[in-house]
Formats: structure tokens, sequence, C-alpha cells
């Protein structure tokens, strides 16, 4: 049994792809709380989405994708909420608008890059763990710190901010700085989680883990503990379920955190039954 957990850690790229696989399971976890409780998955979904032409240009400039992916995902946030702000619609519709076009514009770049380079678009879809470098587990080391440092520093205003804004807004909070600040929390999450599981399951990630807490237990600090806990071992086990069965891995992390979430809303509906 044991040699089982420890054969795949002989080798170097899967050391660094737990590594990287524990470090974004807590982090989405954590910040993906905020996301459910606020009701904003689409946000994240969004996000997600956006960072395509970044990905892109970078590409094709020869620069490191993150600082693409990063970039383009702050322009979309910023653009998010000068419309939320200064437009007569509501924030749905705003991230509707940047999510389709940016994806739109992303899925053109590509293609024309296309036409002279090869590019595997399954790696931007879906993620590729396996090939992170030390540079990679170095990046993701440094978001991580960064994101959680803000996140506890912050811990009171978010909390107050994202349960009763109206009242936070009463009370003197800086609501717009506060809501930006998420954004960029959001932001710099999904960008670290490209190389786990890529655009398209961003979200899950976010949002299952600490929808399976919310199930679970009722307070905010608690649901990110959980959430992180879940998230941990979503991406654990997706990574060894990875190895042995020669699935990959993105979608083998998600998997692992949906039957999560099924037994979290098996033992959440049996709680009313007793």
């Amino acid at each position: 049994m044991l040699h089982i957990l420890i054969d795949p850690l002989k080798y170097s790229f899967m050391q660094r792809s737990i590594l990287v696989a524990i470090l974004i399971g807590l982090l989405c976890s954590v910040v993906g709380s905020y996301l459910m409780v606020q009701r904003l998955a689409l946000l994240g979904d969004a996000i997600s989405h956006s960072v395509m032409p970044g990905l892109a240009i970078a590409f094709s400039l020869g620069i490191p994708m993150i600082i693409g992916a990063l970039g383009a995902a702050i322009l979309s946030t910023i653009i998010i909420a000068w419309i939320k702000t200064e437009l007569p619609l509501k924030e749905d519709t705003a991230i509707g608008i940047v999510f389709a076009s940016f994806f739109a514009i992303g899925i053109i770049f590509i293609s024309i890059i296309q036409k002279n380079n090869k590019i595997d678009l399954n790696h931007f879809l879906f993620g590729n763990i396996l090939s992170v470098s030390v540079e990679d587990v170095i990046s993701t080391s440094l978001i991580f710190m960064l994101v959680l440092g803000v996140t506890i520093s912050l811990y009171k205003e978010l909390l107050f901010f994202t349960f009763d804004n109206i009242s936070a807004e009463v009370v003197g909070l800086p609501i717009k700085q506060l809501n930006f600040s998420l954004m960029i929390l959001i932001t710099l999450t999904t960008v670290a989680s490209m190389k786990v599981v890529g655009v398209v399951l961003v979200l899950a990630l976010l949002i299952i883990p600490s929808a399976s807490a919310y199930l679970l237990v009722n307070r905010l600090h608690q649901i990110m503990t959980l959430g992180a806990g879940l998230g941990i071992v979503s991406s654990i086990t997706g990574m060894y379920i990875s190895y042995y069965f020669n699935l990959p891995s993105g979608p083998s992390i998600v998997m692992i955190a949906s039957v999560i979430f099924i037994t979290a809303l098996t033992i959440h509906k049996l709680k009313y039954v007793f």
C-alpha cells in the first residue's frame, strides 16, 4: 500500500506537479468561498475564459504565458467593473459581455497563430500540470503567498462586504476598492490554476470544494478551511489517479472533487432524514 503513494514521488516532475496541485487546491477553495457566497460563479468563469487573448499574444511574443494571461485577466476585470459602475447594466450582463468577447478574440488569435506555429490548444483548455517547471512552482508559490496574505489581512472587511455590502458602505468601508481587490484575487488564482486544470475546468476547482464545504458547515472561515482540505484531497487524489490510470490530470482532479461533492450532498440530505 505504501509503495503506491511513494512510487510516483520518485520522479521530479511528479513532485513538482503534486506540490503545485496542493497549492492550487488550497488557493481555489479559499478564494472560491467568496465567489460561492456572493453567487458570483459566473465571474470566475468569465475571468478564466478571458485569459485566452493574453495566452495567444504571450506565445506569439515569446514571453512567459503567465504574464499574458495575467494582463488579459486584469484587463477583463477592469472592464467588467467599469461596465457595472458606469452603465445601467447588471453585473451578470457585464460579465457575459466580457466573457464572450474575450474568449472569441482569444480563439481568433490562436487560429491566426496556428497558421505558422503549431499550438496544442488542449493545454490551454484543459491544462498540463505534468509539464510544470521549477519556474512554474516558484510563480505559483508567489501567487499563493500573495493571495493568501491579502485574504487574511482583509478577512474582516471582505467578510462584512460579502454578506452585507450595503451596511459595509454605510459604515465607511471602501466598497469599490474591496470589490476590485476581490476580483484581483480571483484573477490571480485563476491564472495560477491555468497550468493545473486549464481554462475550461478552472471554475470547477474554484467552486466545487467550497460548495461541498458549504453543505457541511455554516461559517465562512469553516467553509474556507474545510473547502481547502477538500481541494487538497481532490488535487492529490486526482494526480495519483492520473498517474496510475494514464488519464488527463486536470479532469481527474475535477472528477474527484465532483465525487466529494456528491458525498457531501448525500451527508447533507441524510441530516434531515435522521
